[in-house]
């Protein structure tokens, strides 16, 4: 793929990464305190990926794209099941456009793509209980759009939601 088609896919990672940041400060202050830990190591661990990216993107040659002031939720957060849910979507939407940072991709940009594919798909199967068969590859047309149907788009990642019960993205519901 072109220098372009990585930026752009490293400036889609950075954008994520910035949500789940935010999202994880809602999720955080609202699990439960035996899962309170497990939330403070993920929020850690993107912040690190983010700080990362912003390297990235300027190795790249952008300008990185900044963190929104607030973030829209895919949901209401007012109690410890729905932080938990939360985290699930986040780690949903951070696997999603890893993988098209491994395609965009390659060395050693693609293997710390897909070790961050990885980590947000393991971290998900966690928070839901659960995995997906192929976390990061829901199929997806060309300008980003579930090529199911389903799903609101994050206009953060421009990616699809997840579609079911627990990702009723699009809601504007904020923390």
């Amino acid at each position: 793929m072109s220098e372009d088609g990585t930026l752009e896919a490293a400036q889609a990672a950075l954008a994520a990464e910035h949500a789940a940041v935010y999202g994880y400060g809602v999720a955080g202050g609202r699990v439960a305190a035996d899962r309170r830990a497990e939330a403070t190591a993920a929020h850690h661990a993107h912040r690190a990926r983010r700080d990362a990216l912003v390297r990235t993107v300027r190795d790249l040659g952008g300008d990185p794209v900044a963190a929104g002031p607030a973030y829209a939720l895919p949901f209401a957060v007012p109690d410890a099941a729905a932080a938990v849910r939360l985290a699930a979507v986040l780690e949903d939407r951070v696997a999603d456009v890893y993988s098209d940072l491994v395609r965009a991709s390659e060395g050693p940009l693609r293997r710390s793509a897909a070790d961050a594919l990885r980590e947000a798909a393991v971290r998900a199967v966690r928070w839901r209980g659960s995995g997906v068969p192929f976390p990061g590859l829901a199929e997806r047309a060309a300008d980003g759009s579930r090529t199911d149907g389903t799903g609101a788009k994050d206009e953060t990642t421009g990616a699809r939601a997840k579609a079911g019960p627990d990702a009723q993205a699009g809601t504007g519901t904020t923390h």
